[in-house]
């Protein structure tokens, strides 16, 4: 079987992290890329969940609900009654 290079960017704090826990359970970087590899074939899917977090619960807008509140609590706000959707 003929080898072939892979080359992959990462961060160097990461590699550094992934290489030392590598390490720690008996594996190269290598083989555990291999190990990814053949089991992305092997499946065919990504070995894990790749979502999206909610975005309502993302850093911009819970700062922008929390300024809201805080200007609604100086009172430079206005507040307006609920208005319910009849069409059940």
């Amino acid at each position: 079987m003929a080898l072939s290079t892979l080359t992959a960017r990462v961060d160097e704090n990461d590699k550094a992290e992934f290489d030392s826990f590598c390490s720690s359970v008996g594996l190269t970087s290598s083989a555990a890329i291999n190990i990814y590899v053949k089991t992305v074939l092997r499946e065919r899917r990504i070995p894990f969940e790749i979502k999206q977090d909610d975005p309502f619960y993302n850093l911009n807008n819970q700062a922008y609900i929390l300024k809201s509140v805080q200007e609604l609590r100086e009172g430079k706000g206005t507040v307006h009654e609920l208005i319910e959707d009849s069409d059940e």
